[in-house]
């Protein structure tokens, strides 16, 4: 068999396309083609590559003879340690936008999925999903972009079991605005609601707090039912407490009230 020959058939046995490989390799789909065809010869670094991808050896590939096992010796089992670097599952798109492939899919130990579209362990794109994730829109176990979703997010708008954001939502909630089970904020909606200048909750505690069973307001406060009058009362006392920068802020709180 020509060299051609033994690289076309042991890409097609690795379940290669010849634009994945080229990928590899870091040379273009055409010059893969012509390797196959034998109208080209590989450099050394790329033939020591290939060999290294098939696990052939290099005498395999030069030499015009196929690769002899010596089936009268005695096989002694190979002690080889894992080594987790080594196992990963990796593809991309051809197609880019800007610098980044349209997605990358990147799975393994201490490797990054950078795409447009990215998912991996650790991920990093416009949409971006993985254990550590970074992104304008981010998915992950921590989570970190504009809009973050995750068991820890951080972001502009932030949604998890921790989040903290501008506006955060979670189980613990730390932003501007915070709605959560334990939210801490400059407005903070809860069962336990510690806020700055507003807190609504079952115990509030802020400038302005309305809570169900315990409330302490430095402005205003009111325990129990919500009527119309106390509605007035801490919204005239709302827009007394909150500085001019944060005034659209209260309208949403409002919502709560």
């Amino acid at each position: 068999m020509t060299l051609g020959e033994k690289l076309q058939k042991l890409r097609r046995e690795h379940n290669y396309t010849q634009e994945q490989l080229a990928e590899l390799l870091g040379v273009s789909r055409q010059a893969v083609g012509k390797w196959e065809a034998d109208a080209a010869f590989p450099e050394t670094e790329k033939l020591l590559r290939l060999a290294k991808i098939y696990g052939c050896s290099l005498d395999y590939l030069l030499l015009d003879r196929e690769e002899q096992k010596d089936e009268t010796s005695e096989k002694v089992p190979e002690r080889r340690m894992w080594n987790l670097r080594e196992i990963y599952f990796e593809r991309k798109s051809s197609r880019t936008v800007g610098d980044l492939p349209l997605w990358h899919i990147n799975i393994g130990v201490g490797r990054t999925a950078k795409g447009f579209f990215a998912l991996g362990l650790a991920a990093k794109g416009v949409f971006s999903a993985g254990l550590l994730s970074v992104g304008v829109v981010s998915l992950g176990l921590l989570s970190l972009g504009l809009l973050a979703f995750g068991n820890i997010a951080l972001g502009l708008l932030a949604f998890g079991a921790i989040a903290i954001g501008a506006f955060a939502a979670g189980a613990i909630a730390v932003g501007l605005c915070a709605v959560g089970a334990l939210s801490v904020g400059c407005f903070s909606v809860g069962a336990l609601a510690l806020g700055v200048y507003g807190a609504v909750g079952d115990t509030a505690k802020a400038a302005v707090a309305l809570g169900k069973t315990a409330a302490e307001g430095g402005h205003f406060a009111h325990v129990g039912e919500v009527t119309d009058a106390v509605r007035t009362s801490a919204k005239a006392a709302l827009y007394e407490v909150t500085p001019k920068a944060l005034r659209q802020l209260q309208y949403w709180f409002f919502r709560f009230i």
